[in-house]
């Protein structure tokens, strides 16, 4: 039974902070996915190098995800995201004024692009610490659904690349960044209840841990699947329907929006009915419509209409997740926060660099959506196996008012 209000549960200030840094951060994060046919026209790129290139950032960001969980936990989440704001924009600065015009420049970009990816694991435990167990869904997805950010990002940067120059969207990404670091510092706090840090010993003592597993793994496909279609799905509808890039990047941006919103209503379902049933419902969701792009829609709107309805799942999948993160791991969040989002990454990372592989070896990109369309089956098979464990051990109604 709910007895506070979700808007008198928490520090609302801190909560729409952590979301406006989260979505920023995100933006910069893929944003080589819809500069991609740009770039590689103007540097030569092969499909696979494409693929590996928007990518990379994915990769960086899920390792870096774990380096900021450490530093949330020892530093506060305020300090910890500061930090990497001013990283991201000092790499930003480096992208625009530096000579960006070699296949491993652009990866070494997308290294420090990573950076803005990690930006998960200070955003969610920033909001999370605010907020008590039967709100957590909903504080998780309102700060994860800047999610957003991938979708300003394919809107946005390929008119800018038209009109300014594919490398000068970098420094203009510097100005929305500048004001929502200016935004971060002024109205972001760190929560009194924050746990004592712990060394790095005690954080590798969670992954033995099986249920740090299997959340890795749920997120690995929940969160891959987007990342990993936003970052490719540009790359996608120029290839396959012969979209120009802004047409393009309208048509991913139309999918990732659909992803990123919903991620609070799939906090808040899953607060209501319980992030398990959530969860088992997106993964059959986002199988089925994975298949379904798998097999080459003869017309882009098809195809359209598809990736929206993956995206849906997928998103709503993201905040079901998090809604039970916090329940089974909440003295450990900052850790798991890094842990579990790094996972996330990583299968984006798979997704997208599968898709330019199985394009250049097969001549489609039917192998690549496939294959992860069968891991969420597996995910769905995973959850069914451990989901009466969890409801009568740390998720029973003895343990927490929270629905699991």
């Amino acid at each position: 039974m709910q007895t506070t209000s979700f808007w008198k549960a928490g520090h609302t200030p801190t909560l729409l902070a952590s979301f406006f840094y989260f979505d920023l951060s995100f933006m910069v994060w893929v944003l080589l996915g819809p500069l991609a046919v740009q770039i590689s026209k103007d540097i030569g790129l092969s499909p696979a190098q494409k693929g590996l290139m928007v990518a990379t950032p994915l990769l960086a960001g899920a390792l870096l995800r774990i380096v900021m969980g450490v530093l949330v936990d020892h530093l506060k989440p305020k300090k910890a995201g500061a930090i990497g704001q001013v990283i991201v924009m000092a790499g930003l600065a480096w992208a625009w004024l530096g000579t960006l015009k070699s296949y491993d420049t652009m990866l070494a970009l997308g290294v420090l692009l990573g950076v803005a990816g990690s930006a998960f694991a200070v955003a969610l435990p920033l909001a999370s610490r605010w907020y008590p167990p039967e709100h957590q869904g909903t504080a998780l997805g309102i700060a994860g659904a800047g999610n957003s950010g991938t979708a300003f990002a394919a809107l946005f940067a390929p008119s800018l690349a038209i009109a300014f120059g594919w490398q000068n969207v970098f420094g203009l990404c510097l100005i929305p960044l500048g004001v929502a670091f200016a935004i971060y510092l002024v109205f972001a706090k760190d929560a009194p209840s924050a746990p004592p840090p712990k060394s790095l010993v005690e954080y590798l003592h969670v992954l033995k841990d099986r249920d740090a597993w299997w959340f890795m793994f749920f997120y690995s496909v929940t969160f891959g699947g987007f990342s990993g279609l936003a970052s490719s799905l540009t790359i996608y509808f120029n290839s396959q329907y012969g979209l120009s890039p802004v047409t393009a990047g309208y048509f991913t941006a139309a999918c990732v929006f659909a992803g990123s919103l919903v991620r609070p209503m799939g906090g808040r379902i899953a607060d209501r009915i319980g992030g398990i049933k959530t969860l088992s419902v997106m993964y059959v969701l986002a199988a089925l419509f994975l298949f379904i792009a798998s097999t080459g829609l003869q017309s882009a709107a098809a195809a359209v209409v598809v990736f929206v309805c993956a995206m849906l799942a997928l998103g709503t999948g993201n905040g079901a997740v998090f809604q039970l993160v916090p329940q089974r791991f909440r003295k450990e969040i900052g850790v798991m926060t890094g842990l579990v989002g790094m996972a996330g990454g990583v299968g984006g990372f798979y997704l997208a660099s599968s898709l330019g592989y199985s394009k250049q070896v097969t001549g489609s990109y039917q192998l690549g959506l496939t294959l992860f369309a069968m891991l969420a089956v597996l995910a769905l098979l995973g959850l069914s196996m451990v989901k009466t464990r969890w409801r009568t051990t740390w998720g029973s109604a003895a343990l927490t008012s929270a629905k699991i």
